[in-house]
């Protein structure tokens, strides 16, 4: 189907919270999704195709997309379940819209993080259980020594580690979904509990809960329902799986990243993305994790990434600005929502409707995800207005 277009028309999201013992994962969704089919004008019996992302260690509950259709008005409905980042959704619906069998699809994640009593214990189970469990490692003590090595090869620092901590959750302050917006120092980001040096407590995303629902559509169908609506064009996307073996798989650059990156830049025409693309939606889910995503995006060659954020490139008022809506650092870490409430963030902007974090003239923007220690598994999707 080359040359057919795919615009994402509804979103609905609730605010992030830390907490939201008052609902439950099913309100959250639903609450999602009444607001996106509202804002697209479409009813649920008019959707083709439901694509949700969950995991079953998260949620407590096996075969959980079992319970998803109720919520979302898809009782004898396709539903489509992923185990992995929501941005994976939003490609597999984009996929799906693009067969030609679909003309509107929807994708739901959420994050009800509160429910669970130990994170740490429930991430450990995805660890090999032989080589690397017996250990009794943990993924934030490999992500202290990926830290350490990614820091001696590429010659960035723990100093600007804790400045990428300085400025987005300072980001996060100026929007609406910065759950943990604050003004920070960098001594106080370096003197805060360690977890496995260098990695300090406050170079971590700390969890919240919510629900996103999105609505894509057609370019043909586009033209029936609501006239309102501002359509966001998925202009390109990418996604790649590196080995989740911690023996074998690259301790100093995020290669799933780059390989990702690249197929969504070839898909969306993009030469010069530092050039071309006005800002920056990219995992932060440790503070070390931003500067070498943005040297595998291509932003800038390696070892680059920490100069350019003290020096301000990557701020609110830089030439690439990144993270705008505070990341996962400000935002809060989602589980497998982090992709989603990028993209809802990068929308919003888009849309000229992000506030006093609003930068003018933007139309493009890129969504980047990554699933977290020990997968090595990362998308990009690229929105255009």
């Amino acid at each position: 189907m080359t040359g057919k277009k795919v615009a994402i028309l509804g979103v609905g999201y609730t605010l992030p919270r830390v907490a939201t013992p008052e609902l439950s994962y099913r309100e959250l969704t639903y609450e999602a999704a009444r607001r996106a089919y509202d804002e697209a004008g479409v009813h649920p019996k008019d959707i083709q195709s439901f694509t949700c992302c969950s995991e079953d260690f998260n949620e407590g509950t096996s075969i959980f997309d079992e319970y998803v259709p109720d919520q979302l008005g898809a009782p004898l409905k396709s539903v489509h379940t992923i185990t992995g980042d929501g941005l994976h959704g939003v490609i597999a619906a984009y996929m799906q819209i693009l067969t030609g069998l679909f003309d509107i699809a929807v994708v739901e994640v959420h994050s009800k993080a509160s429910n669970i009593v130990n994170h740490e214990e429930v991430l450990t189970f995805a660890l090999d259980p032989i080589f690397n469990r017996a250990f009794k490692v943990t993924p934030h003590f490999v992500a202290g020594m990926e830290m350490n090595h990614y820091l001696n090869v590429s010659g960035n620092t723990i100093e600007q580690c804790a400045a990428v901590v300085t400025k987005n959750r300072t980001n996060a302050i100026y929007t609406p979904l910065g759950v943990y917006g604050m003004r920070i120092t960098r001594d106080e980001v370096l003197n805060s509990e360690k977890i496995a040096a260098p990695l300090t407590a406050l170079q971590m995303s700390q969890y919240s809960d919510g629900a996103v629902v999105l609505v894509l559509v057609s370019e043909e169908k586009l033209k029936k329902l609501n006239p309102r609506a501002k359509p966001v064009w998925i202009k390109g996307v990418g996604w790649n799986s590196e080995t989740s073996w911690l023996e074998n798989h690259n301790w100093s650059e995020a290669i799933y990243t780059k390989l990702a990156a690249q197929r969504a830049y070839k898909m969306a025409g993009i030469k010069k993305p530092a050039k071309e693309i006005d800002f920056f939606e990219i995992d932060d889910t440790y503070a070390y994790k931003e500067l070498q995503h943005l040297e595998s995006l291509g932003l800038c060659k390696k070892g680059e990434a920490g100069e350019l954020t003290e020096k301000g490139v990557t701020g609110p008022d830089g030439s690439m600005p990144v993270n705008l809506s505070g990341g996962s650092l400000g935002i809060g870490n989602m589980l497998e929502a982090n992709g989603l409430y990028k993209t809802v963030a990068s929308i919003i902007q888009l849309r000229q409707e992000a506030g006093r974090s609003q930068k003018a003239n933007v139309k493009t923007a890129l969504v980047h995800s990554w699933r977290g220690i020990p997968t090595t598994s990362g998308a990009v999707v690229i929105l255009n207005k």
